[in-house]
């Protein structure tokens, strides 16, 4: 099956049903009500696997502040973060040297970046966080790990500032999972493989019928059960499937890493 807009699936749906034409989803109140239950099930299909198309490589945001050189935040629509990169290169002529930054939970950062002297000007540079407490960062080398405390901001105990004044997006990798939009319009196509919209329309119907029928719909039901085994199968395109390292952010809460 090719990848179909809002309003196909919903024509597709309501033809099945035996109800009247529409041209556009808000042409009758049944045809909205039918967007909005592919708009669950979608949600309820994306939520129930970690789905490989909805990972996708990004860029942190800058502090914009000289204030917290070491503070970047996580784009808004990234709930999952996998892991960081940051080009750890020491001078401008060197090659780039992308290094992957380990995460820490807040209380090992702070007990790592707490030894260190505050009265070394010439290596240390006392960041006052936005609760006020000061984090101890070197000035003289990149980063070597980052924590958050809390789940929106990362900090990194370290930048280099013969390069930099502060830590720079365009310097870092990251990998995650982005979060979906769902919109109700017509030409809105669900951001889903192709091979996945013949289990998204079958799901979508069967509760439709259930909805407005008060009953199943054996093929759509038949159609579901099948695609629903085929997805486990094939849901990964890659190697057969990828296996994450545990940390980052998930479900906002940060898990310790297995090093």
């Amino acid at each position: 099956m090719a990848k179909m807009t809002l309003l196909e699936m919903v024509q597709d749906i309501m033809s099945d049903m035996d109800s009247d034409e529409v041209n556009a989803i808000n042409g009758s109140a049944e045809a909205t009500q039918v967007a909005n239950i592919i708009k669950s099930t979608y949600y309820n299909i994306i939520d129930g696997r970690d789905y490989a198309f909805l990972y996708e490589l990004f860029r942190m945001h800058t502090s914009g502040t000289t204030d917290r050189p070491t503070h970047m935040n996580l784009p808004d629509d990234v709930i999952d973060l996998k892991w960081i990169k940051y080009n750890t290169k020491k001078l401008s002529t060197d090659k780039d040297l992308y290094t992957k930054i380990p995460y820490k939970t807040p209380e090992e950062f702070m007990y790592i970046t707490d030894k260190r002297d505050s009265t070394d000007t010439t290596k240390i540079k006392v960041v006052a966080d936005s609760t006020g407490i000061s984090i101890n960062v070197f000035k003289d080398r990149p980063p070597a790990c980052f924590t958050s405390f809390d789940d929106v901001t990362l900090v990194f105990d370290g930048y280099n500032a013969v390069l930099e004044t502060n830590l720079q997006n365009s310097k870092s990798q990251c990998w995650g999972k982005r979060s979906i939009a769902f919109t109700i319009a017509d030409t809105f196509t669900p951001d889903l493989p192709v091979q996945m919209f013949t289990y998204l329309l079958s799901e979508a119907k069967s509760a439709a019928f259930l909805t407005f029928k008060q009953m199943a719909n054996a093929k759509a039901e038949k159609h579901s059960i099948t695609q629903k085994r085929r997805m486990s199968e094939e849901a990964w395109r890659i190697a057969n499937g990828i296996t994450y390292p545990n940390y980052g952010r998930k479900s906002n809460t940060y898990k310790k890493p297995n090093y």
